[in-house]
């Protein structure tokens, strides 16, 4: 944002302007004993080239990576209108839009993004935005559990990221609800519909289906969501956005559709940042919409015709009694969603669709070439999208951090969430890598684990 500096003189003029003596005597309601007593660790001031210096020596010592990581956060092409758009101060600074008569211009930007992923994703009605994924699965979870109205159980594929089962536990454990491990095809890597067989006929309110899965594999899609509704469960599809420009959307899966889609908006136009901020989407059919946590722009007209924009149907804690509300934590990423939209906007469904295919054509390319490494293997035979998992015969921590010293990041261990997959790594191939990116860290993998595998020369045997 931009610094605007306010000289003593500005100062003093304001505070005559409002009645008072000093800044201090705006805060006078704060006892004493409460105040700051000045930063005594802060360090001496810096003049503003010198903080810029400072802060390009910190920047460097990041470093610069070549980055084959994904595991839920993904590195895509953002066009540079993006965030030169996003970052204008009318959509930087706003605030939620309780003024629908002051806030047109982010209600009409809300009012479009959830269109773009109403079509996205196949479903009647989308929210204004959830915090991240992780927390979107959880409001599923707590939604579905709501609209089934008598299980409280919910069927949850170890194929779901591992931080989601986890966030996911944190927030619904409290509310009586049991998450029930559904284990995965040690080959395909996908969940098995016949795994499911012990579930058939229990009273149970949904079953999670990702797609693709933390694994990058692609699962059944079709039979699983079939089988949740031969059940009497809801099926919640979990998905990456990018991905639905060339697989079946969650709306058109098996014979009628999923009921909820929920996953993280990040490769939509969001730039890895540390972690965040992201922003999680969350969809859902018209039968559902009142039992959705979250805002809801709609689109009408003035009583002089004009179209407007409002929000509606917020089922907030801000607005009814905490005991009837959807949620509790539903905080949305308003200005992510802005990016996100016009990110949209500008690629549109062609675009959208030819990042996928390069994401894939890249992936496949990858796979072709790290498998041919001697002491690398494929963990999973089923279709990916743009990741894939590999064993190594070589403790995995110590490949990782020389391919760093090397300036690649070149993947994920699994080694802690998925133990039983022995030494392996998820490693993701983007839109963004080019041959002879995948060229260059194909080439230091084999020279990095053929180091650890070169016999050593056989010691000639004495003589007796």
């Amino acid at each position: 944002m931009p610094f605007v500096p306010h000289t003593e003189e500005d100062i003093r003029a304001m505070l005559k302007s409002i009645g008072v003596e000093s800044i201090d005597q705006l805060f006078d309601e704060i006892p004493p004993a409460l105040r700051s007593r000045g930063l005594a660790q802060a360090p001496p001031a810096m003049t503003e080239m010198e903080i810029a210096r400072l802060m390009r020596d910190r920047a460097e010592h990041d470093g610069i990576y070549l980055n084959f990581i994904g595991a839920g956060a993904y590195e895509h092409h953002i066009p540079a209108a993006v965030w030169q758009i996003a970052t204008r101060g009318e959509f930087y600074s706003s605030y939620t839009p309780y003024q629908a008569e002051a806030s047109q211009g982010t209600l009409q930007v809300l009012y479009e993004y959830q269109t773009m992923m109403a079509s996205l994703l196949a479903l009647e009605v989308t929210n204004a935005s959830l915090y991240d994924g992780a927390s979107a699965l959880a409001e599923a979870v707590l939604m579905a559990v709501r609209a089934h109205g008598t299980a409280k159980r919910v069927l949850l594929p170890r194929t779901v990221h591992p931080t989601w089962r986890r966030v996911v536990k944190t927030i619904v454990r409290n509310q009586g609800i049991e998450l029930i491990e559904v284990g995965y095809d040690a080959r395909a890597g996908h969940t098995l519909p016949d795994a499911l067989q012990a579930f058939k006929g229990q009273d149970i309110a949904a079953l999670v289906i990702p797609q693709p899965n933390f694994f990058g594999v692609l699962e059944p899609v079709g039979e699983l969501v079939d089988w949740a509704h031969a059940n009497d469960m809801l099926a919640i599809a979990a998905v990456n956005p990018t991905a639905l420009a060339l697989l079946k959307p969650p709306g058109d899966w098996g014979a009628t559709g999923a009921d909820i889609a929920v996953g993280d908006g990040q490769p939509l136009g969001v730039p890895l940042a540390s972690g965040g901020p992201y922003f999680g989407f969350m969809a859902c059919r018209k039968a559902l919409v009142r039992q959705m946590p979250g805002r809801l722009v709609g689109a009408t007209r003035d009583v002089d015709g004009r179209p407007g924009y409002v929000l509606t149907l917020q089922a907030r804690e801000q607005h009814i009694r905490r005991s009837k509300a959807t949620s509790n934590i539903c905080t949305n990423q308003g200005l992510m969603v802005t990016a996100a939209t016009i990110y949209m906007a500008l690629l549109g469904m062609g675009g959208l669709a030819g990042a996928a295919r390069a994401c894939h054509r890249n992936t496949l390319a990858l796979l072709a070439d790290m498998t041919g490494i001697e002491g690398v293997e494929r963990v999973f035979g089923g279709p990916v999208f743009h990741e894939f998992a590999l064993r190594l015969k070589t403790p995995v921590l110590p490949v990782l951090h020389a391919l760093k010293a090397q300036g690649i990041l070149g993947g994920f261990s699994l080694v802690h969430d998925y133990p039983e997959l022995g030494q392996s790594i998820l490693v993701c191939a983007t839109e963004t890598k080019t041959e002879g990116d995948l060229k260059h860290y194909a080439e230091n993998m084999a020279r990095i684990v053929g180091k650890r595998f070169r016999p050593a020369p056989c010691a000639l045997k004495p003589e007796l």
